[in-house]
């Protein structure tokens, strides 16, 4: 089986000491692929550096609505600037987050806005994280059409989740399909098209529930298959196929 984690912070410091390792050991798990999203412009150079030197990484580039206070209009010109050239293959993660408070929602939405500007003008999909916004996600996203993405660790309504289908996004789902306490979580992923959804870990985040309370790693995507694969009682194979397929069209991955 080959799959492909849509979603992992692989470059941050959580796994200085033993990145090298859990790269071998998803290779040995047919993890072949895995998107490293960017949260801000310090870590650019080195999520870059990281992406040119592992095969199978593949970098995203973007400003997290959470760190909007250490976001500059020069940061957007730098994102501009190496959205061509370093093969990055989405704009992300970018989006609007009114979970936390308090927060600068005007600012939020500028930058988001800013951002699908470069993403529509670079022909890249974008990903996507939001929190208790998903109404003005779409709302924008109908105003400012971008070539698709994902909506990262997917949390809103069905009725939203047709919305993003709409406009060409696919749904990622991650640990906590595993968690029965996520009940509306684990409900959409059996509801929804399987067309529509992809797998991510969202490393060091978000950890499954065989490993609760400890760092996530991206070797544990096969427990969000299986996780996926009993919701919906389908065969593993036909589900790793399917979403490796989904993420590879939304992506514009090559074999």
């Amino acid at each position: 089986m080959e799959l492909i984690d849509t979603h992992c912070h692989l470059d941050v410091s959580d796994f200085n000491a033993d990145r090298d390792v859990i790269l071998a050991r998803c290779r040995a798990l047919g993890i072949t692929r895995i998107i490293v999203p960017a949260v801000d412009a310090e870590g650019w150079p080195q999520l870059l550096a990281l992406c040119r030197r592992q095969p199978g990484l593949y970098p995203a580039l973007g400003l997290h609505p959470l760190y909007i206070d250490k976001h500059t209009d020069q940061h957007l010109a730098d994102l501009e600037r190496r959205l061509s050239g370093n093969n990055v293959v989405a704009v992300g993660e970018i989006g609007l987050d009114y979970f936390v408070e308090p927060t600068d929602k005007n600012r939020q939405q500028a930058l988001f806005e800013a951002q699908l500007a470069l993403a529509r003008t670079a022909n890249l999909p974008v990903l996507l994280h939001v929190r208790k916004a998903h109404d003005q996600v779409l709302a924008t996203l109908r105003r400012l059409r971008v070539r698709g993405g994902i909506a990262h660790a997917f949390n809103g309504s069905r009725q939203q989740a047709d919305q993003y289908l709409a406009l060409g996004f696919k749904l990622g789902f991650g640990g906590m399909l595993t968690y029965e306490r996520a009940s509306r979580i684990r409900a959409l992923a059996r509801q929804l098209p399987l067309e529509a959804l992809v797998l991510e870990t969202d490393a060091p985040d978000m950890a499954v529930s065989a490993h609760q309370g400890e760092r996530n790693s991206p070797e544990y995507l096969p427990d969000c298959l299986k996780a996926l694969a009993e919701l919906r009682e389908e065969p593993v194979e036909q589900l790793a196929v399917q979403t490796t397929r989904n993420a590879m069209e939304v992506l514009r991955l090559h074999d």
